[in-house]
C-alpha cells in the first residue's frame, strides 16, 4: 500500500532525506521515529504528492507520486503539525467545506460528518465556532477531516499531541479500529509507548536516513541483546536452583528474585517455571524488565555514525 525506495530529497546543498526505503502492507501501520529535523515531515511531504523527490521513487496505493499525483492526494489522508483550521468557521459546516472539495454526495457528506464528530466527542460541539475550541478538541477535529473520504492511506503527524489522556486513548483506539486489510497507516510520534502500541513496524530516522527498521521485539533485540526477565518467588531459594538450561544467563538475585537474560524466552521461561512449581516454589510474579523502546530509539539515534567508504 505504500513502497518507497531510495526516496531522497534535497534543498540546495542540503540533503534531508536520504535513500529511505520502506513497504507498509495494507492492514499495517508504521511508527516513524525520529528528532525533530530528522526528515519524517519532508518524508511525509513526498508520500503525498505535495514535495518531488529528488531521487528514487514512491507508490501509495499503487499510484506513483511523481506521475500520478492527483490520484495519491485522493487516496491519503493527512493529519499534520499545523492544521490550517479556519478559526471563523462552525465545526460542522468545516467538514462540510472539505466534504464538497472531495467531491462527496450531499447526503453521504451529512451522515459521515455527523458520525465523525460524534465518534471523537465533538457532536455537541458541531455548530460551533473552531477558534473557540482547545487545542485537544481542534486536534480531533483535524483528524476527523482527515477521515472525511474514507482514505485507504493515512499519514498522521503527532496525532496525540496536545490531548488530555483520555481524548488520547479516544484517537489511539481510532487508530486500531482503522486498521484493515484496505488500509495502512504511518504514524509519527514522539510519545514511544504511543508508537510501541499502534505499530507493527518501527523506522528510526536519524539525518534523513532510516537507521533501525522492523518489529519492537526485532529492534529489541538487535540493539539491546537477549530480554532480561525477573522472577519473584513466595520464599528463599536458600541457595537451590532448578536446572537451568543453558540459554539461560542469570544476571542478579536476591534471597526470592532472581533476574536472568534468555535469547529463546517462549522455551526457557514454561520450562523454568515447570520447574520451580513441581519443587513446590511458590511463583508470584514473572515478567520482562527493561527493554523499552525508549532506550532503543536512545541507542539507535546516539550511535556513532559511520564514516564514509573510501571512493
Amino acid at each position: 500500500m505504500i513502497e518507497t525506495h531510495d526516496l531522497s530529497k534535497t534543498f540546495g546543498d542540503f540533503l534531508a532525506v536520504n535513500g529511505v526505503t520502506i513497504h507498509v502492507k495494507a492492514g499495517e501501520v508504521l511508527a516513524l521515529l525520529g528528532p525533530n529535523g530528522a526528515g519524517k515531515t519532508t518524508t511525509i511531504r513526498m508520500l503525498t504528492a505535495i514535495l518531488h523527490p529528488t531521487r528514487g521513487w514512491a507508490k501509495v496505493a499503487g499510484y506513483d507520486v511523481l506521475l500520478q499525483p492527483d490520484k495519491v492526494r485522493a487516496r491519503v489522508g493527512v493529519l499534520t503539525e499545523q492544521h490550517g483550521l479556519y478559526g471563523r468557521m462552525p465545526a460542522d459546516e468545516y467538514l462540510d467545506f472539505y466534504g464538497e472539495l472531495y467531491n462527496l454526495e450531499p447526503a453521504f457528506r451529512r451522515k459521515r460528518i455527523a458520525g465523525l464528530l460524534e465518534q471523537f466527542g465533538l457532536g455537541g460541539a458541531a455548530h460551533k465556532r473552531i477558534a473557540e475550541f482547545s487545542k485537544g478538541m481542534r486536534q480531533k477535529l483535524a483528524l476527523a477531516r482527515t477521515l472525511l473520504h474514507e482514505p485507504p492511506v493515512l499519514l498522521l503527524d503527532e496525532p496525540t499531541s496536545a490531548m488530555d489522556p483520555e481524548s488520547a486513548r479516544l484517537v489511539r483506539d481510532a487508530i486500531h479500529q482503522l486498521r484493515s486489510e484496505e488500509r495502512s497507516i504511518i504514524v509519527c510520534t514522539h510519545n514511544l509507548s504511543e508508537a510501541e502500541e499502534l505499530a507493527d513496524q518501527i523506522a528510526i530516522i536519524r539525518r534523513g536516513e532510516i537507521i533501525a527498521l522492523g518489529t519492537a521485539q526485532t529492534l529489541k533485540q538487535q540493539l539491546l541483546g537477549p530480554p532480561e526477565f525477573e522472577l519473584r518467588l513466595g520464599k528463599a531459594l536458600n541457595g537451590h536452583l532448578p536446572t537451568l538450561p543453558a540459554s539461560v544467563e542469570i544476571t542478579a538475585r536476591g534471597d526470592t528474585w532472581l533476574r536472568y537474560r534468555t535469547s529463546r524466552p517462549e522455551k526457557d521461561n514454561p520450562a523454568l517455571l515447570w520447574q520451580l512449581l513441581s519443587h513446590k516454589m511458590p511463583v508470584f510474579s514473572l515478567q520482562e524488565t527493561g527493554g523499552t523502546l525508549e532506550e532503543v530509539y536512545l541507542r539507535a539515534v546516539n550511535a556513532p555514525e559511520e564514516a564514509p567508504h573510501a571512493g
